[in-house]
């Protein structure tokens, strides 16, 4: 098996490196899949990208960024995404390799099994389901918006309509009979006494009335049927809204500025636990090395021991002694590279493959010292994504006490039909609308917007005084992690030494095998102490860009760094 290593100063190699066995991390490459040899020349497997079409992510509430590293490289990955999706022309349904579930709108994502920090970053924006479904969420707020924007537009419409009907109906008559009957008859008897003087009595005339009535039925029965059909084109038009319209587009755009802010939030988070688990694993595969290690020179002592004891020269409780320190040393090994093994799941698990990802940037440190804290605390203010939500939230309610002050605004519309026929027939007009009393309380309304803002001003001060004490911690802890790891070069050296001078005195006679034990578990210990110091640096610089909101820009103080340990993979 060969073992690539990466760049470290002279001291520090020369410790790390002593005595470096063929067998170390041996159990790690024997129990991992079967088809870690062909991985070697591996040929890079598919993983989904899942992804929305529809998403326009430009979004950017970093503002003017003073730390150009971390902003370009957002740029850039988000040039890329951009780039990747444009490209993308045939969408399917594949199935996701960790759950085996199948996922709508993706394709399938090549991805190496020997990944840097900066290529794990990138794929993790891919093929997080996180991502995509905030992603889903930014899409639906934006198309929200979009509808809300028209909603004063001329509203034009036609009608269309058809129809048939029967009436039938029994229309009583009686009461219309006798008022004609009677109207006859008086209006006889009023002729007849004014010009009784003039013409000379006549015989006995009919009964008029009677003979009309006979005519006239007590009921009618009534019975129609037919097809009707008709067209028309309508307008309404809300000329004037007194700002309704206005109010409700930016507190959708309210809205979706906060669902880009928690989409931020959830990015830095996952850049972050990505930094953990990649380095998590990189800690873990030096210590299963320093385990080996231990074993490999454990064996030599026992080999030593048992020649020793066999010529006479030490007593057999020295050989036992050898003996139970080898075989504590086996199993401590194995433990070790267990924990190696599971380090190297849990990253796989984050980028949704199917085999072992091995990562190839090593644990860093920087000699050099930071600057100064008022410098991430001022990154912390002007683009901690926090801040930015809470911004969100006060122009929600900014909007939300606009659109309670149109409350007796009134509401103006103009309005028009007209028929399509060969005589047509069309209305038009305007209409105004007040609201008198009745409804959502206005001054009650306008209460809680003003209450809502007053809560957004001052969670913003609590917030911002939070992130200026958790920057100042995060800055202290990757100074003392700093502090730690240089202090440990002397324990290192120091135990290194011993062990050497122990191992040449059991070989002399002067010491004992439990000596050498003592001096190797020492020896072990300093290591394994300046190694996790080292991942102590890298996980507080880490949580330090996330408290700043620019979780990117530890990718330029890993390039700066000047102390690199050892890493067993190498692309």
């Amino acid at each position: 098996m060969k073992f690539a290593l990466s760049s470290l100063p002279t001291a520090m190699i020369a410790v790390m490196l002593m005595g470096l066995s063929s067998h170390t991390l041996a159990n790690i490459e024997n129990e991992a899949q079967s088809s870690d040899k062909r991985l070697n020349t591996l040929t890079p497997v598919a993983t989904n990208k899942i992804i929305d079409n529809n998403v326009n992510f430009t979004d950017n509430f970093n503002g003017n960024n003073s730390n150009n590293t971390a902003i370009n490289a957002d740029d850039r990955i988000i040039k890329q995404k951009k780039v990747k999706r444009n490209n993308v022309l045939n969408l399917n349904t594949l199935t996701d390799p960790i759950t085996h579930k199948r996922v709508d709108n993706s394709y399938p994502l090549e991805v190496s099994s020997f990944l840097s920090l900066e290529q794990a970053q990138n794929i993790l924006l891919q093929v997080s389901p996180k991502l995509a479904a905030n992603q889903a969420a930014i899409a639906a707020s934006n198309y929200q918006t979009d509808a809300l924007k028209t909603i004063d537009n001329p509203f034009v419409f036609a009608q269309v309509s058809a129809s048939a009907y029967t009436l039938q109906a029994d229309i009583d008559l009686s009461t219309l009979k006798n008022g004609v009957i009677n109207g006859v008859n008086n209006a006889g008897s009023d002729i007849g006494a004014n010009v009784g003087d003039i013409i000379p009595p006549t015989p006995n005339l009919p009964n008029f009335g009677e003979l009309i009535g006979e005519r006239i039925p007590d009921s009618y029965n009534l019975k129609r049927s037919g097809t009707r059909t008709g067209a028309g084109v309508g307008v309404a038009w809300p000329v004037y809204t007194a700002g309704r319209t206005t109010a409700l587009t930016g507190l959708s755009d309210a809205r979706t500025q906060e669902a880009v802010a928690d989409s931020v939030l959830d990015t830095n988070d996952l850049y972050n636990t990505l930094i953990e688990r990649y380095f998590k694993a990189q800690l873990a595969i030096i210590a299963a090395y320093l385990r080996e290690d231990a074993y490999d020179t454990l064996q030599q002592t026992d080999h030593m021991a048992k020649r020793l004891f066999e010529e006479g020269f030490i007593s057999r409780v020295d050989r036992l002694e050898a003996q139970s320190a080898l075989a504590d040393a086996n199993s401590e090994a194995v433990n070790a590279n267990n924990n190696a093994r599971l380090a190297m799941i849990a990253l796989q698990r984050l980028l949704r493959t199917d085999y072992r990802i091995k990562p190839t940037t090593p644990l860093f440190v920087s000699s050099r010292q930071l600057p100064d804290v008022s410098y991430f605390q001022e990154l912390a203010l002007h683009h901690h994504p926090g801040l930015q939500k809470v911004a969100a939230k006060r122009a929600q309610a900014l909007q939300l006490h606009a659109l309670s002050d149109t409350g007796y605004k009134p509401m103006v519309m103009l309005y028009g039909y007209g028929q399509i026929e060969e005589k047509p027939s069309w209305v038009a007009g305007v209409s105004a609308s007040w609201k008198l009393w009745g409804g959502l309380d206005k001054t009650a309304a306008l209460a809680s917007s003003t209450a809502k803002i007053r809560q957004a001003d001052l969670s913003e001060i609590e917030l911002s005084d939070n992130l200026l004490l958790l920057v100042e911690k995060n800055w202290h802890d990757v100074n003392n992690a700093q502090s730690r790891y240089q202090a440990l070069q002397s324990n290192v050296d120091l135990s290194a030494e011993v062990l050497r001078l122990r191992r040449l005195g059991l070989q002399e006679g002067v010491n004992t095998t439990v000596d050498v034990v003592q001096a190797q578990t020492q020896a072990l210990k300093a290591r394994t102490e300046q190694a996790q110091a080292a991942n102590n640096y890298v996980q507080g610089l880490a949580t330090l860009m996330q408290s700043c909101g620019t979780p990117l820009a530890f990718n330029a103080y890993l390039n700066a760094a000047d102390i690199q340990l050892p890493t067993l993979y190498k692309e």
